[in-house]
């Protein structure tokens, strides 16, 4: 059997970044929150837990803590978090992906400048939240598919009022190329900015190459994670023989007895080490 592992597979920049500043943290000794986890991976997470790092997911109980630091997860936060921290004297270190801030950046601007603006994404997934947080409610819509993009309707528009469009940053690409494609056929005055992030692109491209080489494909990472649950869709069109898992005890690999190429990627996410021990274990079996 061969054995291919996808040269993308694993932490990109902002995760890694992210995880490396809570563990630095830790190992100042001082007292650790995380607003969340931290990023969506439970492996990680639970680690991070066992060295004593409390994750908080109420906003509320996160204005009352006055030891220690709060760090801001990689997916990003509204505004309002940063004043209300601010306000009530709570010390943070924001970790929010650098592709992710660009959004919020992006959408607040928009904004200013009289456009209404559209997210393509997840409308419960916490960068979507949080990239909602930088422009007004009654100013957004997020779609998260063409269905939705075929429904829209704008907000209160009267022929002259811009639209501006931005993705979540693990957004599928070629999802996103047909929303866009419906909102030009609509013919509203639309900015598209594909804010998608590059490694998330490469990402998306290997996985589909990957797999339509494949006999089999097993993609590790998070249920909760985003760019996973994409690469997942992805590799399964072009490979039937699919496998969602998030470690190395929940692949059967029984189901790989008859496969001669086996395909590994995993999400942005996903530690090397579990990676690591998903590619030995097959390698080993077979």
């Amino acid at each position: 059997m061969t054995v291919t592992v996808a040269k993308t597979a694993g932490f990109c920049f902002g995760v890694r970044n992210a995880v490396d500043k809570v563990y630095d943290m830790i190992s100042t000794g001082e007292k650790v929150y995380t607003y969340g986890d931290v990023i969506h991976n439970d492996s990680v997470v639970s680690d991070l837990k066992g060295k004593g790092v409390s994750v908080v997911y109420d906003f509320e109980k996160l204005l009352d803590i006055k030891d220690g630091v709060v760090i801001l997860r990689s997916h990003g936060v509204g505004k309002d978090v940063y004043r209300g921290l601010d306000e009530a004297g709570v010390k943070y270190i924001d970790v929010t992906c650098p592709f992710v801030k660009k959004i919020h950046k992006t959408v607040e601007q928009y904004e200013n400048d009289g456009y209404e603006i559209i997210i393509c994404g997840d409308a419960r997934h916490p960068e979507v939240l949080g990239i909602c947080g930088w422009c007004s409610p009654q100013n957004t819509t997020v779609v998260g598919d063409v269905d939705e993009a075929r429904s829209f309707v704008p907000k209160e528009y009267d022929g002259r009022k811009k639209i501006c469009l931005v993705a979540q940053t693990t957004f599928n690409l070629n999802k996103f190329k047909e929303i866009v494609d419906i909102f030009n056929e609509k013919g509203y005055d639309i900015n598209v900015l594909n804010t998608i992030c590059d490694a998330t692109r490469k990402r998306q491209e290997e996985a589909r190459l990957l797999a339509s080489q494949s006999d089999a494909m097993i993609v590790v990472g998070s249920k909760k994670s985003s760019n996973t649950r994409k690469l997942f869709e992805i590799s399964q069109r072009e490979c039937v023989n699919t496998y969602y898992i998030q470690t190395v005890q929940e692949l059967n690999l029984s189901v790989l007895n008859n496969f001669n190429n086996v395909g590994i990627t995993a999400g942005a996410s996903t530690p090397n080490n579990i990676i690591e021990e998903v590619q030995t274990n097959v390698r080993n079996e077979f």
